[in-house]
C-alpha cells in the first residue's frame, strides 16, 4: 500500500459524495468516487482500491453486493458500509458478511476521518504481515521436504517442476492413477510466488456436469432448483493461488468450452449469471488419459489441450521407478506407525522381495494401501509374506533363467540395495542402521564386509 491511501466511495447522492472526496482528500487519501453501485462496480474491476467506503441502500446493486464483490476480488481489504436507514439485521449482516465497520447518517466528519484512518492502518497491518509471513516462507523453503523418490526418472520430473514453479505458465501432469500428481502439483505451488495464496484442488470425475459448472464457476440464486443463495465458485476461492484441476479428461465438452474462456480471457462467469468475475489463479491440471487420442475421437477439444499443455510433466509409474520402492516402504511404514501410536513394523526378506518384483498398477498409492493392510496383519515386528496382499506375492510363469537375470534383480541383489540405503538415511551409524534393519549388528557387518570384499550378490567368490 502507498504512502497515500487509496479509497473508493460509492454512493446514489452527487452532496455525499462531494462531501466525503473533499473531507478524505484534505486528510491525505488518494479518492476516487462512484455515483451509483452499477459504477462502483465499473471502478472495482478497473483498479483495486486500500480501501471501499459505501453507501448500504442504492437501487441495483446495494452496498451488500458491492461488499461481496470486494471480499471475492480481495478479502484483505476493508470495506466501510454507510448508511442513513440503519437496522439491527442490516448491521448483523454486514458484520457476518465481513465488513470493516458499520456508520448510520449523518455522521461527524471527525467518526468519518478516524474510521478511514483505522481502516487504512488496517490494510497496512494486513500487507506488512503478509510480507512478514512471504519472507519467513522464502526462508523455509531451502528446507522445503522434496517429494520421495531418487531413481533418475523422477529426479528429472523434480527438476522440471522446479524450473517451472516461479512462472505463471499452466502446467499439465501426466501419469498413470496413484503415481502422485498431486503432491507434484503442491509442490510447484509451494516453490511459486502464489505459496501465500490458497492450493485448492477438484476432481472432474468425481462430479455430475451440472455440480461440476457450479463448483468450478459458482451461481446465482436461483439459476437451477436448489440454488437458494449465490455460491462462489473454486476459481473466485483459489484467488492469488493455485487451482489444481484432477482428472481433466473426464470433463464434458460443454464445461471444456467454460474452462477454455477461464484460461483465454481470465475471467468466470457463473452459472445463470451474466457479469463476469476476474480471475487470480494458476492454473495445474492432470490427467491418467491419452488426451491426444481423446481428441482424435473428438472427446477434448483441441484448443483446451494447447491451451493446458504449456509445460507438460510426464510422472513415471512405480514399476519404472523401482528403486525408489524401499523409500516408500520406509516412509510408510514409519507414517502407519505413528498414526497407529505402535512400534516401528519392518518387512521381512522375502515380503520385500515380493513388493520389489510386483508392478503395482495403481502405483503408489497401491503400495501405501497394501502396507497399511500389512501392518494391522502384522502382530509382532516383522511383516512377512503372509501379510502381503496375494496378488502381489502370486507370481507370473517363470521367464528364461538368461531373461530373469537381465531384468529382475536377485534377493541378494535387492537385500544389499536396502542395506545400503538404509545406512545412508541413518548418516552411516551401523549400529542405528542394524535397528533399524531388524538384525544384529555383528549381521550387519559380516554382509557389509563381503560386500566391500568383492563378494558381490550373484558372484560365486
Amino acid at each position: 500500500m502507498s504512502p497515500q491511501p487509496s479509497i473508493l466511495i460509492i454512493d446514489d447522492e452527487s452532496g455525499i459524495l462531494d462531501t466525503l472526496r473533499i473531507l478524505l482528500k484534505n486528510e491525505g487519501f488518494d479518492v476516487t468516487t462512484a455515483q451509483g453501485g452499477k459504477a462502483g462496480l465499473e471502478q472495482l474491476r478497473a483498479a483495486a482500491p486500500d480501501i471501499v467506503l459505501t453507501d448500504v441502500r442504492m437501487p441495483q446493486v446495494t452496498g451488500i453486493d458491492i461488499l461481496e464483490t470486494v471480499r471475492a476480488q480481495d478479502p484483505e481489504t476493508p470495506v466501510i458500509l454507510m448508511t442513513a436507514q440503519a437496522s439491527l439485521q442490516t448491521a448483523i449482516q454486514a458484520v457476518n458478511e465481513g465488513a470493516f465497520y458499520y456508520i448510520q447518517k449523518p455522521f461527524s466528519n471527525d467518526d468519518m476521518v478516524a474510521i478511514c484512518r483505522r481502516a487504512a492502518e488496517h490494510r497496512q497491518l494486513r500487507a506488512e504481515n503478509k510480507q512478514l509471513k512471504q519472507e519467513m516462507r522464502r526462508r523455509e523453503r531451502s528446507g522445503l521436504v522434496k517429494p520421495l523418490g531418487k531413481s533418475r526418472l523422477f529426479l528429472d520430473v523434480l527438476q522440471l517442476a522446479e524450473q517451472v514453479s516461479p512462472t505463471e505458465s499452466t502446467v499439465l501432469i501426466q501419469g498413470e492413477s496413484g503415481t502422485g500428481k498431486e503432491v507434484i502439483a503442491r509442490y510447484i505451488h509451494e516453490l511459486s510466488a502464489r505459496s501465500e495464496g490458497p492450493f485448492l484442488s477438484l476432481n472432474c470425475g468425481a462430479l455430475p456436469e451440472s455440480l461440476l459448472e457450479s463448483e468450478l464457476f459458482g451461481h446465482v440464486k436461483g439459476s437451477f432448483t436448489g440454488a437458494v443463495r449465490d455460491k462462489q465458485g473454486l476459481f473466485a476461492a483459489a484467488r492469488s493461488g493455485t487451482f489444481f484441476l484432477d482428472e481433466i479428461g473426464e470433463m464434458s465438452p460443454a464445461t471444456q468450452v467454460k474452462l477454455l474462456r477461464v484460461l483465454q480471457e481470465r475471467e468466470a462467469i457463473p452459472v445463470g449469471g451474466t457479469e463476469a468475475i476476474p480471475v487470480d489463479v494458476r492454473v495445474v491440471a492432470a490427467t491418467n488419459r491419452d488426451l491426444e487420442d481423446d481428441i482424435k475421437r473428438g472427446r477434448f477439444r483441441t484448443d483446451l489441450y494447447y491451451r493446458l499443455n504449456v509445460i507438460a510433466v510426464h510422472l513415471p509409474p512405480l514399476r519404472e521407478r523401482r528403486d525408489d520402492i524401499p523409500i516408500f516402504v520406509d516412509a510408510f511404514l514409519k507414517r502407519i506407525a505413528k498414526e497407529h501410536d505402535e512400534p516401528l513394523k519392518r518387512l521381512t526378506s522375502d515380503a520385500l522381495e515380493a513388493i520389489m518384483a510386483y508392478d503395482w498398477p495403481g502405483n503408489v498409492r497401491e503400495l501405501e494401501n497394501a502396507l497399511e493392510r500389512a501392518v494391522i496383519l502384522t502382530k509382532g515386528e516383522a511383516i512377512n509374506l503372509a501379510a502381503i496382499p496375494e496378488k502381489v506375492t502370486q507370481r507370473k510363469a517363470e521367464p528364461l533363467v538368461a531373461e530373469r537375470q537381465h531384468h529382475n534383480p536377485t534377493l541378494e541383489v535387492i537385500e544389499q540395495a536396502y542395506i545400503t540405503w538404509v545406512l545412508q538415511s541413518e548418516g552411516g551409524n551401523k549400529t542405528r542402521a542394524a535397528e533399524v534393519l531388524g538384525i544384529d549388528p555383528s549381521t550387519l557387518y559380516r554382509k557389509l564386509s563381503r560386500y566391500e570384499g568383492g563378494d558381490k550378490p550373484g558372484s560365486t567368490a
